[in-house]
């Protein structure tokens, strides 16, 4: 069955993400060789860490790919929706500010 998910085509329905909304990154990211100017396997994104979609494009003309900019480490990195979680951003603003 885990291979028959695999194969859905994503793109059939609308993207999960929409560009401008804040994300939080399940799991860490490592460079499997696609970003330049860093070496294979180091971590690009940390598990937690919040960034903002800033464009959707699509991998295999069948899943959606989300840029997303990670404040912390001012990278850009193309991430899977199932790497994601939206942030409720009115909710995170009210806990910075103590209210």
């Amino acid at each position: 069955m885990g291979l028959a998910r695999e194969q859905e085509i994503e793109i059939r329905d609308p993207p999960v993400f929409l560009p401008g909304e804040t994300v939080r990154s399940l799991k860490h990211i490592r460079n499997d060789g696609t970003y330049r100017g860093r070496e294979i396997g180091d971590i690009l994104v940390r598990k937690g860490e919040v960034g903002y979609v800033r464009d959707i494009g699509t991998f295999l003309q069948q899943f959606y790919i989300y840029a997303v900019e990670w404040v912390d480490s001012g990278t850009i990195v193309g991430m899977r929706g199932k790497e994601l979680v939206r942030i409720d951003t009115h909710a995170a603003e009210a806990k910075e500010s103590g209210r």
